[in-house]
């Protein structure tokens, strides 16, 4: 596959390496021709001068052929624009767009257009680190509609079964760390002390379920 890069910092000079790596074919556009010295010296692909919005430079990175876009310049409009011209002119399947402000992220995901909203995740992990006793957010959609939690799971619900900790439409337990090994949780299996719960949770009821975890296991279930 062919995968055209907007913005060659950091971000996307790693973007461009990976890509390279796992063999597609890659292109990467920036306004500051100083920027390309941050890709590898053993890259093969095209380096183009320019606005990523400019539809002369996309044509000279190959987004006819492309099957895929990511707009990671340092700037949120022209993200969005390089992001909507990739789509709605050449019809590139896959597209994202880097995005600062997690309000707009929000609005453009619900336009259809991709977007990683970084500080929102950036704060959500950096929280994590410097206040672990925080309930932790492993993930966020940019709508804020449904969060990926990591839970450690009370003592006293060991001994029964996992779904005793969904909440019907709100929360489910998608997978379960037990010894430091991940797995995928099947219809009846049990909970033990000790294990960390992977829940995705409806983004407005974090907080029901926090407290539904914190509850006791229904009577008769455990094992």
């Amino acid at each position: 596959m062919h995968v055209v890069v907007v913005g060659c910092g950091r971000v996307g000079a790693g973007l461009a390496r990976a890509c390279q790596e796992m063999g597609h074919t890659v292109a990467v556009i920036d306004r500051r021709p100083k920027a390309f010295i941050r890709l590898p010296e053993d890259f093969s692909g095209r380096t183009v001068v320019g606005v990523g919005f400019d539809r002369d430079r996309l044509q000279d990175a190959g987004i006819s052929e492309a099957g895929a876009l990511a707009a990671v310049t340092n700037g949120d409009n022209s993200n969005i624009l390089v992001a909507r011209v990739a789509r709605e002119t050449f019809g590139v399947e896959r597209v994202v767009a880097r995005i600062y402000d997690p309000r707009r992220a929000a609005i453009y995901e619900r336009l259809g257009v991709p977007t990683i909203a970084t500080v929102q995740w950036a704060t959500e992990r950096v929280l994590h680190r410097i206040l672990p006793e925080r309930p932790a957010v492993d993930w966020i959609d940019p709508s804020a509609k449904v969060v990926l939690l990591e839970r450690p799971l009370p003592s006293f619900r060991a001994g029964h079964p996992v779904a005793d900790l969904e909440i019907d439409g709100r929360a489910r337990v998608v997978a379960l760390t037990r010894l430091g090994v991940a797995q995928i949780p099947t219809a009846g299996f049990v909970a033990q002390e000790g294990d960390t719960l992977h829940v995705v949770v409806s983004g407005d009821h974090v907080e029901d379920f926090d407290q539904h975890l914190a509850e006791a296991a229904p009577a008769g279930r455990s094992h």
